[in-house]
């Protein structure tokens, strides 16, 4: 290599790691008013993936210490949340279930919402989005709305009730209930950061 070069490759190198996109303050709707989604967890997978906005990165959630991997089935759809929300004063965003084929971490998404779930982990209500691509030719289930979900695909809601309510023994979770794409919007809403 040239002298000027080597010179120059750390400042280049330096550069470019300090460009890395924070996903947590993406908009929550894109220019056209469409919802985003960030994909944290791919479907298909046990290992439990978050975003760490500190170091601008996908890591693994740690339970005790230890990477957790979900002892249950495999995630049924891809598990993400949703940017410029913040649920807590962790930073925590939104939660979001896309249903889709597998989306890699890191994916940013345009979704639809469609419904969401309500749980009760260890006394504390949580609250996840379920949304399908916004694009049709991405979708796998052509509901669009919570009425088209329960008409057409009542499956995939027991499907979905049944893995959250076991996927994690140790927090003992209870399936709650199901919201409309009304009151996910409304969640949506209350949560973003102005």
């Amino acid at each position: 290599m040239k002298p000027y070069i080597n010179r120059y490759l750390p400042l280049l190198a330096l550069w470019l790691f300090s460009c890395k996109t924070d996903y947590a303050e993406l908009p929550t709707y894109t220019g056209n008013k469409q919802l985003q989604a960030v994909i944290e967890t791919p479907a298909g997978s046990n290992h439990k993936l978050v975003y760490n906005q500190e170091q601008k990165a996908f890591v693994n959630d740690k339970m005790a210490g230890q990477n957790r991997v979900i002892g249950f089935l495999p995630y049924p759809a891809n598990l993400g949340f949703i940017p410029s929300t913040e649920i807590n004063s962790n930073g925590k965003g939104l939660e979001v279930l896309v249903l889709s084929e597998r989306l890699e971490t890191g994916t940013v998404e345009e979704v639809i919402p469609i419904g969401l779930i309500q749980l009760e982990t260890e006394g504390e209500l949580q609250h996840i989005v379920v949304a399908v691509p916004a694009r049709p030719s991405e979708r796998q289930i052509e509901a669009t709305n919570y009425n088209g979900l329960s008409v057409d695909y009542p499956a995939v809601k027991t499907i979905l009730e049944e893995w959250f309510a076991n996927y994690n023994a140790a927090a003992n979770t209870n399936f709650v209930g199901w919201r409309d794409e009304k009151f996910a919007e409304k969640e949506i809403q209350r949560w973003m950061r102005l």
